[in-house]
């Protein structure tokens, strides 16, 4: 018996109720959807915002690759995972009320000097001290959590902190037909390049097995929004994460950007974020791609990519109403309830 075999047979018997199917389950706990979103950063915050106003089963799985900024200091000097995304996906779980507010405002906010401390941010630190104390990553966010009053729970995608890799054509623009092999999600993020493909080391990390057991038991499972090589698609390079991805029950849908990112997809259309995203997980279906839909500007040809991967499409009015490429929560919102409702429902969620 193979190590990864040992840990997914362990991660199954965290899975309540898995043999006694999706619909009993949600009978249990009531009539809204088990939800699970997976990404990092600003993307996984938008989607987190929107998903907690329609349930409140909701699990956000995280990166943990970054590398730059208050997290990659703290990752260097203490050996600990990057708490920023984590701590990103907290905050997004505040409530609107003043108590979650406040706290949303706290763990964010970055101390300003002239020492050591300069652009750290709270939420980092606390989270990094909570690790120290208590020894054990998920419980420590789950006490974080319960500190903010947040709608859902924060994981982490893997207990080991991870570096990005990717090959990419031109990196270096006094040479743009050279493939080179560019290190660090930060790096990776900003290159002038064309990313290829994108690996992580160590190689076949292990999953958080809460995290395994949160994608086998959901009712739906969200991928993106977000920095497609740097946010997305390092979740399908985690072995038992991605096989989990591809048994569950769940109905998976996959979020479109608003817009290719500056560097890493610069003049990618809709369809190619599917196309690169099929060529790291080729075994893994989904069935609804999401895409605000004046950001589509050929939806047949984004209609084909999403059917080679057993997907519909889906187009509904998701960005901020002021034009930024940013998504607005109480539209997305109703673009996640009404699919949700639409694919697959059993009964009223609420």
């Amino acid at each position: 018996m193979t190590g990864r075999t040992f840990r997914m047979r362990r991660v199954r018997k965290l899975v309540p109720g898995r043999a006694s199917g999706r619909a009993e389950r949600r009978a249990h706990r009531g009539t809204q959807p088990k939800v699970v979103a997976l990404g990092g950063g600003h993307g996984l915050s938008a989607s987190l915002a929107a998903l907690r106003r329609i349930t409140g089963d909701l699990t956000a799985v995280v990166t943990v690759a970054d590398d730059g900024g208050s997290s990659g200091r703290l990752r260097d000097e203490l050996g600990v995972l990057p708490p920023g995304d984590l701590r990103k996906a907290l905050a997004a779980l505040c409530g609107d009320d003043d108590w979650g507010q406040t706290w949303a405002r706290v763990v964010k906010h970055r101390f300003e000097s002239r020492g050591e401390l300069h652009g750290h941010a709270v939420g980092n630190l606390l989270i990094v001290a909570l690790w120290e104390q208590l020894g054990d990553h998920v419980q420590a966010l789950d006490l974080v959590g319960k500190l903010l009053g947040a709608h859902g729970r924060v994981l982490p995608m893997s207990a080991v902190p991870l570096e990005l890799q990717a090959l990419v054509k031109g990196h270096d623009p006094a040479a743009p037909d050279a493939v080179t092999t560019v290190c660090g999600q930060a790096t990776v993020a900003l290159t002038p390049g064309e990313v290829q493909s994108v690996h992580v080391v160590p190689e076949g990390p292990p999953a958080v097995p809460e995290a395994v057991a949160a994608v086998l038991d959901a009712d739906w499972v969200v991928l993106g929004p977000g920095s497609w090589f740097s946010s997305v698609i390092p979740h399908l390079l985690v072995p038992e994460l991605l096989e989990a991805l591809q048994e569950t029950k769940a109905r998976r849908v996959l979020s479109l950007n608003l817009a290719p990112q500056p560097g890493e997809t610069d003049g990618f259309s809709p369809q190619r974020h599917l196309e690169v995203l099929a060529r790291h997980a080729p075994k893994l279906a989904l069935d609804v791609v999401l895409a605000d839909e004046a950001a589509v500007p050929d939806r047949d040809s984004l209609e084909d990519a999403a059917k080679r991967l057993g997907a519909t499409v889906e187009l509904a009015p998701v960005a901020s109403p002021d034009g930024s490429p940013t998504h607005d929560p109480e539209l997305l919102a109703a673009a996640y309830d009404r699919i949700f409702r639409m694919h697959g429902r059993i009964g009223p969620w609420r």
